[in-house]
């Protein structure tokens, strides 16, 4: 472990001279000094750093929760409701056409709409955490198509595990999809009525106490989300949106940001140990048409966010770009798609198709600029910077 936290450190310096995002170097670690390369291998089984790398995941969305307020689901939920349903329509629907002219299987056609059609919401977070656009307008979106994407996984999820196990796809997914979706409501009812409650539970001068209390809080709501058959990334997220509207919250963003970086750059090296490069050429063409459509379909579902709030090309091009990469949720389906003996092709593609993404979300999303300048309107507005637009109020950055 401190092999890999001392190896991700290394090559992000070595990224940082040279304007690279630390995302795609904590990967590039992982796949270098994993089991699938030659050379110093740190960690031969993957499965060894799973539970770091699930904290590093409950930790990213507990802080995007906490920078994500109620008042802002409140005052947004119809804008972010057509924001998200336009992203997913797009994208999901993109995916499933994609999956039938591949010709490889209902199922695999089933499986490759989620892995092409769901963002990476660790990636996403760190991404705004790097670029310091958390305070910026077209922000308040980009979360909200998360959340949608988090609330519609849940439920495709129970949907699709009959369906690849062989059950009668709708009578046996409903129980499943509803109570997933019962628990979902449950945790949407505390974070809009009981943050009072919550911000006296947890209230302490002590920084020792108060540190283990939202992380016990955390990583416990995100194991018995995951029960329910709710994705733990949404409960840690829920946490957080009910901890940073306490009068605590300030604190807990201070405090967490450590634990944060630290057990994130984890996940990414995790991520990285999983993949086998030599697995990839084999499909490396369908790997790069899914590229293709993915940043074609991210460019129109950012265009579309941004005319649904009012924004300009510079908001568009930070939602289409903040929300390409692909990462933890494709790498579940890939799991899900083995164990039910789908076509061997899925599991490589799949590992292709996210790593690819995940560099290039990263990279696109520091230089949104320059897609910000091709964009219709964008001509007029390339004296400005890519997180503000005339239509936008002036971006407020906190620090990250």
């Amino acid at each position: 472990m401190g092999g890999a936290f001392l190896a991700a450190a290394v090559l992000a310096r070595l990224g940082g001279r040279i304007g690279l995002p630390t995302i795609p170097l904590f990967i590039l670690a992982g796949i270098l000094l994993g089991p699938h390369t030659p050379g110093i291998v740190l960690v031969a089984d993957p499965h060894d750093l799973e539970m770091l790398s699930l904290l590093g995941l409950v930790l990213l969305l507990f802080y995007l929760g906490l920078e994500f307020h109620v008042d802002d689901l409140k005052a947004g939920g119809r804008r972010m409701a057509l924001a998200g349903g336009a992203y997913l329509t797009l994208n999901v629907g993109a995916g499933l056409g994609f999956g039938f002219a591949l010709g490889w299987g209902t199922s695999e056609a089933l499986v490759l709409a989620g892995v092409l059609g769901i963002s990476s919401s660790a990636i996403v977070t760190k991404v705004l955490v790097d670029t310091g656009r958390l305070g910026n307008p077209e922000t308040k979106p980009i979360l909200g198509i998360i959340v949608v994407e988090d609330i519609f996984l849940a439920l495709y999820l129970a949907a699709l595990q009959p369906v690849l196990s062989g059950a009668d796809s709708l009578a046996a997914a409903a129980p499943a999809a509803g109570k997933a979706f019962g628990f979902l409501l449950l945790l949407a009812a505390a974070a809009r009525w009981g943050t009072r409650l919550v911000g006296r539970l947890i209230a302490t001068k002590d920084s020792e106490l108060l540190v283990i209390s939202f992380l016990g809080a955390a990583v416990l709501v995100a194991g018995v989300s995951e029960w329910f058959g709710v994705a733990d990334a949404i409960g840690a997220f829920m946490v957080g949106l009910m901890l940073g509207g306490t009068s605590s919250g300030p604190r807990i963003r201070k405090l967490v940001h450590p634990l944060r970086d630290a057990f994130g750059a984890i996940f990414f090296f995790a991520f990285g140990l999983s993949i086998d490069p030599g697995d990839l050429p084999s499909v490396v063409w369908p790997v790069l048409i899914a590229v293709a459509l993915t940043l074609l379909m991210n460019v129109l579902a950012g265009m579309t966010a941004a005319r649904i709030y009012g924004f300009g090309p510079g908001p568009a091009a930070n939602i289409a770009t903040a929300l390409l990469a692909r990462g933890e949720f494709a790498l579940i389906l890939a799991t899900m798609a083995a164990g039910a003996g789908l076509d061997e092709r899925l599991a490589p593609f799949i590992a292709g198709y996210v790593l690819i993404l995940a560099v290039l979300g990263p990279l696109a999303a520091g230089r949104s600029g320059l897609l910000a300048r091709v964009l219709p309107g964008g001509g007029a507005g390339r004296g400005a910077p890519p997180g503000t637009a005339p239509e936008a109020e002036p971006a407020v950055s906190r620090p990250g």
